[in-house]
Formats: C-alpha cells, structure tokens, sequence
C-alpha cells in the first residue's frame, strides 16, 4: 500500500494507494487482485478486497466501489450499496465516516480527494474518455455540494500509464484536437508511423489545476513499467494473456 504524506498529515482519515502485492491470487492475477469483474477466483477476490478493508481499518461490507463505465458519472454515498443499487458511476463522494470508498484501475488514473477541514472525501476512475468528457470537475462538483470548498481540496494522482507506454493512433489524436487544437501539447510522435505516444498523467494533471484545489500531487508511478506492483491492461494485452488483475485505490474518514 502507498501512503501520501499529505494526506497521512490529515487527521481522521485512511487511506491508500494498494499495488498487487500482498494478495492470495495466483496465475496472471498473481497478488491482491480486487477486481470482481476478473475471471479469477472469486473466493480469492473477496479475500484479497477483505485484506484491503482489514489494512484501512474498515470491514468489507464498509468498503464501496461503483461498476465502473469510463462515464462522467459521480455518485455520491451514505451507506453500503444495496444489491439491487444502480452502481454504475466512475466517482465517489461521501462525508459520511467509516464509509470507505475505492475505485478499481488498470492502466486509468486513479485520484483521491480530500477536504479534511470539511470532512468531505472523493475518488475517481479517470482514463483518457472520463477526463475528456469531464469526471473530474464533475467529481469536485459532487464534493461542493456535500460542503467541500475546492481551495480545500488535496487531490493525489496515483498509479498509471506513462507517456512512455501509452501508444495510440491519428483518430484517436483527431478525437482529442477536435475538443480542442490545445491538447496537442499531451501528444508527441511515436516510432510507428501515424501514431503517437499519449501524456495522460499530464492530460489528468491540466484538468485538475482547472478547479481551483488547494494542492495537486502526482505519484509519477507507471502501472506499465513496474510489472511486479501493479497491474496493466496494455501490458497484459502486449503479452497476450487472457485476462488482467486490478488494484485498489481508496479512501476513508475516521471517527
């Protein structure tokens, strides 16, 4: 698990950046996997999501994730998910103590936020479409209206994909310059003709100094490149293995 000193300066508040070790999964999901939506073991999920729960201090019935879409959708919770609840959403929001609140991530950005004087905390998934299309102003928005002050908030950018390892071809470039002739700068030219390597730590980074936060932090740690700590959807796709794990990003007030 990866702490934040800025945020482990902050009273009442757990939280934690997990990587794949520590887990009881084996094959390709080798370690703590917590993805449900895996093809691994179901048993071996569960138990590596309790390790997480255990580590935050919360159980697991206490620790939330939505069914993640790549959408702009923000929930914002009180209690546990009941079964029949509509979880499909790619942010959390909560001021509601011991509710832990995580996301799941392969490659996308996972980013905490925390306003700790007005005991307001958020997560979000936010690969390139979320960030496009507006998840994390969204997610922000969704911690105002719970009482959050945005010059407040400490947003931490924690593992994913590197310009280094992140390839992609003309439409999608044209998709982004059809937004916006700007956002040319998170592009640079690849080895292979037409392509180009995508900066989405620093396309994630451009959105958040947009809201007017308090402190914007990023961990600079590429889910790619550090095979042993975390998962990767574009590595596992490289390798041409069949499936992926995920790790866990997540967040909680105490007391």
């Amino acid at each position: 698990m990866i702490k934040v000193p800025e945020l482990e300066a902050m009273q009442r508040l757990s939280h934690g950046f997990f990587t794949r070790e520590g887990g009881v999964s084996t094959g390709i999901y080798k370690g703590l996997n917590v993805g449900l939506g895996s093809g691994d073991a179901r048993e071996d999920v569960l138990e590596n999501r309790r390790r997480v729960a255990e580590r935050l201090g919360a159980t697991p019935e206490q620790m939330i994730t939505p069914y993640q879409i790549h959408s702009t959708r923000v929930l914002s919770v009180s209690v546990p998910f009941a079964e029949d609840d509509d979880k499909r959403a790619d942010a959390l929001v909560t001021n509601t103590p011991d509710l832990a609140i995580g996301i799941l991530t392969a490659d996308c950005g996972p980013i905490l936020f925390a306003d700790p004087g007005n005991r307001v905390i958020g997560t979000a998934h936010s690969g390139w479409k979320g960030a496009v299309n507006g998840i994390l102003p969204n997610t922000v928005a969704a911690m105002t209206e719970l009482g959050a002050i945005p010059a407040n908030i400490t947003a931490v950018m924690g593992p994913m994909i590197s310009q280094q390892a992140y390839e992609v071809g003309p439409e999608f470039v044209e998709g982004f310059l059809t937004k916006s002739q700007d956002y040319q700068r998170f592009f640079v030219p690849s080895e292979k003709p037409l392509h180009s390597m995508f900066d989405l730590p620093a396309f994630i980074k451009a959105q958040l100094d947009t809201l007017g936060l308090k402190n914007i932090i990023d961990l600079k740690l590429c889910t790619y490149a550090d095979e042993n700590r975390f998962f990767s959807y574009r590595r596992t796709t490289h390798n041409k293995e069949a499936d992926y794990g995920r790790q866990i990003s997540t967040i909680m007030l105490t007391g």
